[in-house]
């Protein structure tokens, strides 16, 4: 391969084609998710509250393992139909372990809550704003910041609230964490794609 130099022009229409590529590819990949899980949380929370108010019986919470039965292959489903994926950049890989990470101790700690006491209706959206939180910093991307600082701050109400309320606050949490800013980065995926 040649070696070009590239003048002065070029490396700052370069520079700015990457930026512009890293932002379109945050809207792209980061609303389906954002959307996905948290409209489905927000479903099951609801759905869980009202069959105990119903029931009366705590076996309603074996719905959760629904959660991720649903958003899992859903999030594979979107983000696998977009086309235009292209490379992903150092930007892209830090977020995708980010969530890993956060998943994973997440799901951990909620199949653990079946066998042992946790107060996984505060640990859960902790978690996940503190993800999106991350997330939102090393995209750079203020909607995201501020979703999950919101929700990391709003997950310790849930310590204060007593009974089947606990779920209504968990299913609020999350649509000021992921709904919210999912269809922001949406509207800013829908504007990327027009340019």
């Amino acid at each position: 391969m040649e070696d070009k130099r590239i003048s002065e022009k070029e490396s700052l229409e370069l520079i700015a084609q990457m930026i512009k590529d890293t932002q379109e590819n945050i809207a792209r990949y980061a609303a389906y998710p954002f959307l996905i899980w948290g409209y489905t949380t927000v479903g099951i929370s609801i759905a869980i509250w009202y069959l105990y108010l119903q029931t009366g019986s705590h076996q309603v919470n074996y719905l959760w393992p629904a959660l991720p039965l649903i958003a899992g292959p859903l999030t594979w489903y979107f983000s696998g139909k977009n086309k235009r994926e292209g490379v992903k950049n150092y930007v892209d890989r830090i977020t995708n372990q980010i969530w890993i990470v956060f998943g994973l101790v997440g799901m951990t700690l909620s199949a653990l809550s079946f066998m042992i006491r946790i107060d996984i209706l505060f640990i859960i959206p902790l978690l996940m704003g503190m993800g999106t939180t991350l997330s939102g910093c090393v995209t750079r991307y203020r909607p995201l910041i501020i979703a999950g600082t919101i929700g990391t701050a709003l997950s310790f109400s849930i310590l204060f609230i007593q009974g089947t309320d606990k779920l209504l606050a968990f299913a609020a949490i999350f649509i000021v964490m992921m709904v919210i800013p999912g269809h922001i980065l949406n509207k800013h995926m829908k504007q990327c794609l027009k340019n």
